[in-house]
C-alpha cells in the first residue's frame, strides 16, 4: 500500500512539475545533453561526449521508476533493481486475472471464421490473424522514404538510430496480400531480431552487419536472408532467400518483396504458417467498443522521438484519434496509396545503447533483464512507464555470445521473451485497438524526447538539445 501511495505522489508530481523542465513552455521535454545537433546525414555516433546530462524529466521518470519497482535509496540504478522484477512479476499475475490472453478467439464468442488480432486487438478472419506476421527492414533516409511502399499496411512499426545518425524501420504486417510492393527493403541490424522474435515473425532484410549473424542463424529467426552470404572477407552463410525479392530500380532503394514471392518461398522451406500453440500474444487491448483514454495522462498532440536525422514527428488528430507520422518535414506516406502513416498507440522504449565498433550501434532490447523507462501515448494523453522483458532469467543457459572491438553480449532463450509495459502503479498496460508505433530510443538521445499539448510546436527545435 505504502509502495501504491508514494506511485500515485510521485506520478501526480511528475506530471506536473515536468512541464517546466525546459524552457518555450515545451510540455515533456528531457534537459539538453548537448550531445546531437546538426543537420541530416552529418551526425556520428561519439561514444565520448554523451554519458552525462542535467538532471530533468528523464531523471524524476527514473526516480518515478525506481518507486513503483520497490526501490529503498531512490538511487537512479535502483529501477533496474531486482525490485523492478517484482512489480512486473505482479503485474503479469494481475494482467493474467484481468483477461490479458482474452484476445484468442478461443475464449470469445466470434463469428466463425474470425479471431482476434495479436497485433492490433481487432477481429480479423482466422487466415490473417493466426498466420506468423511478417517483419521486414525498411530503409529510412532522406532518399528512402520517396520509394516507402506497402507501409500502410504495417500493423506495428519499430523506429531506432543504427549507423551515421540515421533511423531504420521493421514494420511488421499481418495483411499485406494486397501490397504489391513492400520497399525499400534494407539490412538487419541485431536489435531488430529480438523484436521480431517477440512476435513469432518471419524476418525479412536485404544485407546484415556481422553482429546479427548468430541470430540469423537461428531456425527460430525464420530469417528470409536476401544476400545470404558475407561480404569483404567475411566468411558465412545464411538460409538463401533471395528468391523472395526484386529489384525496382538501382541504389539501394531498389529492392522489394510481396505476399507471393515470400509465401513460395516459405513453401519451399517447408515453413508452416501457423503461430505456436502456446502463443498468447505481445500487446493488451482494450475490449471492443471501449476505449483506454489515459484520464491521468498529459496532454500530448504532438510527439517528437528526437532523431535529428529524420526530425520525425507524431501530431495528434482529434477527430478520428490517431497520431499521424512526418519525416523530413514532410508527411510520411505509403506511396502505393498516397496515403500519410497514422498510428492510435505510440510506445517509447528507452533504453541504453552501445557501439559495437565505433560505427554501428545497438540499442540493448533486453536490458538484462531489468525495468527501462518510456511512455505511452494514446487519444492525446501520454503516461510514463516501466518496460521489461517478460521471465527473463540471468540462471538461464547462454546458447551463444556475439563479441565486437568494443561491446559484446551473450544470448539467451529468454532474450526473446515478450517486452511488457507497465504503468506506475506496475499494471500492464491496455492499447487501444488499431496500429502501433514503437520508437526505441537511446539514453543519451532522450534529452531531445518531446511531448507537447502544443500542436505548432516547430520540430527542429530538438537541434538545439
Amino acid at each position: 500500500m505504502k509502495k501504491t501511495i508514494l506511485a500515485s505522489i510521485l506520478t501526480a508530481l511528475f506530471l506536473t512539475s515536468a512541464i517546466g523542465v525546459c524552457a518555450d513552455d515545451f510540455d515533456i521535454v528531457y534537459e539538453d545533453s548537448g550531445v546531437y545537433s546538426g543537420s541530416a546525414g552529418e551526425e556520428a555516433y561519439d561514444p565520448d561526449k554523451s554519458e552525462f546530462f542535467e538532471k530533468g524529466a528523464g531523471d524524476l521518470l527514473e526516480e518515478l521508476a525506481g518507486a513503483v519497482t520497490g526501490s529503498a535509496s531512490g538511487s537512479s540504478g535502483t529501477s533496474e533493481s531486482a525490485g523492478a522484477s517484482e512489480s512486473a512479476g505482479a503485474a503479469e499475475s494481475a494482467a493474467a486475472s484481468s483477461g490479458r490472453d482474452a484476445g484468442a478467439s478461443e475464449e470469445e464468442d466470434l463469428p466463425e471464421g474470425m479471431c482476434r488480432s495479436y497485433l492490433t486487438g481487432e477481429v480479423v478472419p482466422v487466415g490473417i490473424g493466426r498466420s506468423r506476421p511478417m517483419a521486414l527492414m525498411i530503409e529510412n533516409d532522406l532518399e528512402a522514404a520517396k520509394w516507402q511502399r506497402g507501409t500502410g499496411c504495417a500493423d506495428v512499426m519499430y523506429e531506432a538510430r543504427v549507423e551515421g545518425g540515421i533511423t531504420r524501420l521493421e514494420a511488421i504486417f499481418e495483411d499485406y496480400k494486397d501490397a504489391e510492393m513492400l520497399m525499400p527493403i534494407r539490412s538487419c541490424r541485431p536489435q531488430f531480431l529480438f523484436y521480431s522474435r517477440e512476435f513469432k515473425a518471419f524476418y525479412g532484410h536485404y544485407g546484415q552487419v556481422i553482429y546479427a549473424v548468430q541470430i540469423l542463424q537461428m531456425p527460430e529467426t525464420y530469417d528470409v536472408a536476401g544476400l545470404p552470404y558475407g561480404e569483404s572477407g567475411q566468411e558465412y552463410q545464411l538460409l538463401d532467400g533471395s528468391s523472395a525479392y526484386r529489384r525496382d530500380h538501382e541504389g539501394v532503394t531498389g529492392i522489394y518483396t510481396n505476399y507471393p514471392m515470400l509465401h513460395s518461398f516459405f513453401a519451399d522451406c517447408g515453413w508452416g504458417l501457423d503461430y505456436p500453440k502456446d502463443y498468447k500474444g505481445h500487446y493488451r487491448f482494450a475490449a471492443d467498443g471501449e476505449e483506454e483514454e489515459l484520464p491521468e495522462g498529459k496532454d500530448a498532440l504532438v510527439v517528437i522521438p528526437g532523431f535529428v536525422s529524420n526530425h520525425a514527428r507524431f501530431d495528434y488528430n482529434m477527430a478520428d484519434g490517431r497520431y499521424y507520422r512526418s519525416e523530413f518535414g514532410d508527411p510520411q506516406v505509403d506511396h502505393l496509396t498516397g496515403e500519410q502513416l497514422a498510428f492510435d498507440n505510440i510506445l517509447i522504449q528507452i533504453g541504453p545503447s552501445y557501439s559495437f565498433d565505433g560505427k554501428y550501434l545497438f540499442t540493448d532490447p533486453v536490458n538484462e533483464g531489468k525495468a527501462g523507462e518510456g511512455w505511452y501515448i494514446t487519444r492525446g494523453k501520454a503516461i510514463p512507464v516501466t518496460w521489461q522483458k517478460e521471465n527473463w532469467s540471468a540462471s538461464d543457459p547462454v546458447i551463444d555470445t556475439v563479441t565486437a572491438a568494443n561491446y559484446q553480449f551473450d544470448i539467451r532463450d529468454c532474450d526473446f521473451n515478450v517486452t511488457r509495459y507497465y504503468d506506475a502503479d506496475g499494471n500492464e498496460i491496455t492499447l487501444n485497438q488499431g496500429k502501433t508505433f514503437v520508437e526505441i530510443v537511446r539514453d543519451e538521445d532522450a534529452p531531445k524526447l518531446v511531448i507537447s499539448d502544443d500542436p505548432d510546436i516547430d520540430t527542429y527545435v530538438i537541434d538545439s538539445m
